[in-house]
């Protein structure tokens, strides 16, 4: 069975890496790159490391004849884009903000817009594949978690479905290098702003904080509130999460292990470290993995967990490709058996 695809926004970083995947995905056929800015010219103008012979193209989506279309598109734009209409004719797996968040209210809050397709954002199922794999596997409108949400969620499940940590105790403490900002022009992403530095940014306002405080809550059981705060580093691509809780009683190490085995152990694309091997973006730079590990401060009885992820790979375009493995019965890990690039 080979499926044919589409991408939406296909010039961009999570775009390209889209296109990068899918192209030695053995059971994808891509035949479709939208892009409003770069319709006309063919891929390998803007770039030439892959042999892709498509031009880019700007058509309407009733002119698609597709089983899957990926919105790799800014924020606010599929709201307005994806209907009902389009999903009786393919399968939708939309990589921006638009239908993560149940709440309509949260995108008002958060993303200073009125959502302006609430039905659909009920009926999308979020994409987290090692927490959602049966609901992705009958689904046809997937929403793409986002980067900083798919490693502090994953890094930190376990803690909370089993109850062993004082919830109101999380601070996450988030690092992401500068492709998590996208491909668009800003002075304060450029070169000599980004190089030789570090900072934070969005403080006490970072919109991935509810889409983490959403479906930690639903772990736990009960509404969450926690810390969240992002900084940009100078490095290409990569997220480190560091999170720090307050553990409810004296949990030894090995029982915090068997936590995570139990809740990962069918996981393909996340490795629980071995101790005092702590994670490290290089080792899953342009790869689709999680790498998880964990300290205890027995003096403060605070447990330390950390997590990294590829922004662009489990972050966005290689989680979108699992996705769309489960939604067609292929392997969950087709055309995603690459390990880190060094």
């Amino acid at each position: 069975m080979e499926i044919k695809v589409g991408i939406l926004g296909a010039s961009g970083y999570t775009g390209s890496e889209l296109v990068r995947i899918l192209f030695n995905h053995p059971k994808v056929k891509i035949v479709y790159l939208g892009s409003r800015l770069n319709a006309g010219r063919n891929y390998q103008e803007l770039y030439p490391h892959l042999a892709l012979n498509l031009c880019f193209e700007n058509k309407a989506l009733e002119e698609l004849e597709l089983d899957l279309l990926f919105l790799a598109t800014p924020h606010n734009l599929s709201a307005k884009i994806v209907s009902q209409a389009l999903l009786k004719r393919m399968k939708v797996i939309d990589l921006s903000a638009d239908f993560r968040l149940k709440n309509p209210k949260d995108y008002e809050l958060w993303y200073d817009f009125t959502h302006p397709n609430v039905r659909l954002l009920q009926d999308a199922v979020y994409g987290l594949c090692e927490l959602y794999k049966e609901e992705i596997k009958k689904a046809n409108f997937i929403a793409n978690p986002g980067c900083y949400t798919t490693c502090s969620i994953l890094s930190l499940y376990p803690l909370f479905k089993e109850k062993i940590i004082d919830f109101n105790s999380v601070f996450i403490d988030a690092k992401s290098g500068v492709s998590g900002a996208g491909k668009s022009t800003t002075i304060n992403n450029l070169f000599c702003e980004v190089n030789e530095n570090i900072k934070a940014y969005s403080l006490a306002s970072h919109r991935h904080t509810p889409e983490i405080e959403e479906h930690l809550a639903y772990a736990a059981g009960e509404k969450i509130t926690l810390q969240f705060t992002p900084h940009l580093i100078p490095m290409q691509r990569g997220i480190l999460i560091t999170a720090y809780a307050h553990l409810k009683s004296n949990v030894e190490e090995q029982d915090i292990r068997d936590i995570y085995a139990k809740h990962y152990q069918n996981a393909k694309f996340i490795r629980l470290l071995p101790p005092q091997s702590f994670p490290q973006t290089r080792w899953v730079k342009s790869s689709n993995f999680v790498d998880i590990n964990f300290s205890i401060d027995k003096r403060t009885n605070r447990i330390i967990v950390l997590g990294a992820i590829d922004n662009l790979i489990k972050g966005a375009a290689g989680q979108a490709v699992q996705n769309m493995n489960l939604m067609f019965d292929f392997d969950e890990d087709e055309g995603l058996k690459f390990f880190a690039n060094l």
